[in-house]
């Protein structure tokens, strides 16, 4: 596998915060985001996160704290802009809810929603952003479906 890029790609997208460590620990311990690298310079610091190993089609949500920004709440994905995170079972949407209504954390309880979007529920990260949680609204399916081999 070449490691350079070939051609234009989407690769990330870049979410300012109030608190990096905090950011990182919500993601890390509500989603299936690990952290891929960090990054420090003068203006602030940030951090890459991802699915572990996604090596074929790296994607990378990018956490940036800059130093004039510290303490202060940054959410710009409200009320309904979101990430969304899809999870191959029912029950993972009730475990994560679950564990976000724990840490006081959950936008939207569990529901069932018309398709295409499924059985869903949303967190809200530190800095107030929305983050949906889906199962069975086939976003990974369908892409590999039209451009891929079906697998």
């Amino acid at each position: 596998m070449t490691t350079g890029l070939t051609r234009a790609r989407w690769t990330h997208v870049a979410l300012p915060t109030g608190d990096l460590d905090r950011s990182i620990e919500f993601y890390t311990a509500l989603t299936p985001l690990v952290v891929v690298e960090r990054f420090q310079d003068a203006d602030g610091e940030s951090a890459w996160l991802s699915n572990e190993g996604q090596v074929e089609t790296p994607f990378v949500l990018v956490l940036v704290s800059f130093n004039k920004d510290k303490g202060k709440r940054q959410g710009l994905l409200q009320p309904f802009a979101h990430i969304g995170i899809e999870v191959p079972e029912r029950g993972d949407v009730d475990a994560m809810a679950e564990r976000a209504r724990e840490m006081g954390c959950l936008h939207w309880e569990p529901r069932d929603m018309p398709g295409p979007v499924g059985y869903i529920c949303a967190l809200k990260d530190p800095d107030g952003n929305v983050i949906e949680i889906s199962h069975n609204q086939k976003v990974f399916e369908t892409v590999r479906k039209l451009w891929g081999d079906g697998s």
